[in-house]
C-alpha cells in the first residue's frame, strides 16, 4: 500500500467502479426504481420448483441442465453438419478469406395482371379524412370505451366519444391542442389538453391498441399476408428539439431525437410500441412484447435488423420459446463457434473460431430458466433483465451463461441463414414490412413539422402510443375497405388469381385526406381596403410634445 494517495483520483476510481457495478446489477440501491436489486423481482425458488415442469413443457425444453445440454449439442451438430453438406450446392454463398459472402436475393417475378388489379382497387377506394376514419372505426369497435377519468371520481364528459376521437386525432397526428381547436371549433385548446391529462394514459392507450388488433385478426384478408406467428421489430428516429434535456444525437440516423420502437406482425398490424433513448441498444427491448398477455396475435418468431440482436438476447429468447431470426449485416464482426473441438468440417471449417463452455451452461441452467419463468409470470420485463445482463456484467456468472448459450443459438441461426435462401427471403420481407410501417406512421404524424415537442419521457411515450393508435385505426379501416372492394369485384362476376392478394398492403394512403376540407365563400364581403388610413400620429404632434 502506498503511504499517500491522490484523493481526487481515488474518488474518481471509486465512483467509476460504483457506476459500473450499478449498471451490471452487482451493486444495488435499496428503494431505487432504476437500480434496485433485480434478484428480488425474480420468482422465488419455491415457485420455481413448483412450476418448472409445466413451464418446460410449454416452451418444449428439458427440465434438467444435463438433458438440455445434450439436446442442444445434438441440434447444434445436426445443423452444422447439414450446412456443411449442402454448401457445395449453395450458389448464393461463398467463403472468402474466412468470411461469408452472401449474394443478393433473386427478385420475385411480378404477375403481369398485378398492375391492373391494383389500379381497380385504387379507383374504388372511397376518399375519407382522418377524423371520419377514426369515427368509423369507433362506431364499429367502440375503442373509446377504454378511456375515462383517471381518478375515477370525476363526472363523465358530455359528448365523450366526440372528445376522445378529437383527442386521438390531436395528439396522434401531432397537431397540438391550439391548432386542433382552430380546425374543429367545437372545443378550445384547454379542454383538449385537459382531456389528454385527465382521461388518457399510456396503459389505456395500450388497451385500445390491443383491442383494435384483436378485432383486426378476425378479418380474412390479413391471413393472405401471414399467419401471425412472425413479427418484425424495428426502430425509427423521432425528432425532438435539440434543447430538450432528453434529446440525444443519433449516430446512425443523425440529428437529435429518440427511437420509436415497433413490433409489426406479418399481417401488417403493429402489435407493440415503445419510445427509447438513441443510445440504447434496440435488442434490449425486442422481447418486451411478451408482456402483451391478452393479445390474440402471439408471434413465436421475431425478425429485426442487426440492432435487434446480441448473444444474451439470443440466449434468453431460446428459453422463452421464441425464435430470433434477425437480418444481420457485417458478418465479419461475428464469431461462429463449433459444437466441440473434435468436430472438423470439410467445407465450412474455417468459419469457426471458438468453442462453447457447455459446463457453464449446464451449471447455470436453473438460474437462466428462473429468469425466463419470472418474465413469463410478469414479475420482471425482458428489457429490465437484459439491461442488467449487458457488457458491464462480465463478472456476473448469469450473464456469462446467457452469453455462452446465445453463442450456440446464434451460430445455429447463422448457419441456417447461410444454407436456406427461402429463409433469407422471408426475413427480408418481414423487415421490409417494419420499414414500411415506419414510413406509414410518420405520414400520419404530419403536424408540428413531425417534431415531438414534449420534454417529459412519459409524455413522449404517450405521443408514440397516440400515433400507434391512429395508425392501427387506419390499417383496420383500409382492410375493411379492401375486403369490401374485393368482395364487390367477385360479385360482379370477375375472377382473379388469389396470389395477387399477397402483393396488397393496408398501408395505402392515397384516399386519405389528412388536412380536412377548405371552402371558398365568394359571397363573403371583406372590409374595404384602407390604403390611406394613418398608422402613426403626425410628425407635428410628436414635435409639439
Amino acid at each position: 500500500m502506498p503511504d499517500e494517495i491522490n484523493r481526487r483520483h481515488f474518488e474518481v476510481c471509486v465512483l467509476s467502479q460504483i457506476m459500473l457495478e450499478l449498471k451490471a446489477g452487482d451493486l444495488y440501491i435499496e428503494g431505487s426504481e432504476k437500480y434496485a436489486d433485480y434478484r428480488k423481482q425474480l420468482i422465488t425458488w419455491e415457485d420455481y420448483e413448483m412450476n418448472l415442469a409445466e413451464f418446460c413443457k410449454h416452451v418444449n425444453l428439458p427440465v434438467s441442465g444435463t438433458d438440455f445440454v445434450r439436446k442442444t449439442q445434438q441440434d447444434f451438430k445436426h445443423v452444422t453438419s447439414q450446412t456443411d453438406q449442402s454448401f457445395p450446392r449453395n450458389e448464393q454463398v461463398r467463403i472468402e478469406n474466412g468470411e461469408v459472402v452472401i449474394g443478393k436475393l433473386k427478385k420475385k417475378k411480378v404477375p403481369p395482371d398485378l398492375k391492373k388489379f391494383e389500379g381497380y382497387i385504387a379507383d374504388n377506394l372511397e376518399p375519407i379524412n382522418v377524423l371520419d376514419m377514426l369515427a368509423d372505426t369507433e362506431y364499429w369497435l367502440n375503442w373509446t370505451r377504454f378511456f375515462g377519468p383517471i381518478s375515477r371520481h370525476e363526472a363523465k364528459l358530455d359528448n365523450a366519444v366526440e372528445r376522445y376521437i378529437t383527442n386521438a386525432f390531436c395528439y396522434g397526428c401531432n397537431l397540438g391542442p391550439t391548432q386542433t381547436a382552430r380546425s374543429i371549433g367545437s372545443l378550445d385548446r384547454k379542454q383538449i389538453a385537459w382531456i389528454n391529462q385527465r382521461h388518457f394514459t399510456v396503459e389505456n392507450l395500450d388497451k385500445a391498441i390491443q383491442y383494435i388488433f384483436n378485432a383486426y385478426n378476425q378479418f380474412d384478408l390479413p391471413k393472405y399476408w401471414g399467419d401471425g406467428k412472425r413479427a418484425s421489430a424495428d426502430g425509427t428516429k423521432w425528432d425532438l428539439y435539440e434543447q430538450n434535456l432528453l434529446s440525444e444525437n443519433h449516430i446512425r440516423y443523425g440529428g437529435y431525437g429518440g427511437i420509436g420502437y415497433y413490433h409489426v406482425s406479418d399481417t401488417y398490424i403493429a402489435l407493440f410500441s415503445n419510445f427509447i433513448p438513441c443510445a440504447v441498444w434496440e435488442g434490449i427491448h425486442i422481447l418486451d412484447i411478451l408482456m402483451n398477455y391478452k393479445a390474440d396475435i402471439q408471434p413465436e418468431i421475431f425478425h429485426s435488423d442487426t440492432q435487434g440482436q446480441s448473444t444474451t438476447v439470443f440466449g434468453l429468447s431460446s428459453l422463452l420459446g421464441i425464435q430470433l431470426m434477425p437480418r444481420i449485416r457485417n458478418w465479419k464482426d461475428l464469431k461462429l463457434f463449433r459444437p466441440c473441438k473434435e468436430e472438423v468440417y470439410e467445407h465450412i471449417d474455417e468459419l469457426f473460431s471458438g468453442e462453447i463452455d457447455w459446463d457453464l451452461i449446464e451449471t447455470h441452467y436453473p438460474d437462466m430458466i428462473r429468469v425466463a419463468m419470472s418474465i413469463q409470470s410478469g414479475k420482471i420485463t425482458p428489457s429490465t433483465i437484459l439491461n442488467k445482463l449487458g457488457t458491464y456484467s462480465k463478472k456476473n456468472k448469469l450473464y456469462q451463461a446467457f452469453r455462452k448459450l446465445g453463442r450456440v443459438i446464434r451460430t445455429m441461426f447463422l448457419l441456417t441463414y447461410m444454407a436456406d435462401e427461402e429463409l433469407r427471403g422471408t426475413i427480408q420481407a418481414a423487415t421490409n414490412k417494419s420499414e414500411a410501417f415506419n414510413g406509414f406512421t410518420k405520414w400520419l404524424f404530419f403536424g408540428g413539422d413531425g417534431i415531438i415537442a414534449e420534454n417529459d419521457r412519459e409524455k413522449q411515450r404517450k405521443i408514440i402510443k397516440y400515433n400507434h393508435l391512429v395508425a392501427n385505426c387506419l390499417i383496420f379501416y383500409n382492410v375493411f375497405s379492401l375486403s369490401r372492394i374485393l368482395q364487390g369485384y367477385m360479385q360482379d362476376g370477375n375472377n382473379y388469381n388469389e396470389g395477387l392478394i399477397s402483393y396488397l398492403s393496408p398501408y395505402v394512403t392515397a384516399h386519405i385526406n389528412r388536412f380536412g376540407k377548405y371552402l371558398i365563400d365568394l359571397n363573403r364581403t371583406p372590409p374595404k381596403l384602407p390604403f390611406e388610413v394613418p398608422v402613426a400620429r403626425e410628425k407635428s404632434m410628436f414635435l409639439a410634445k
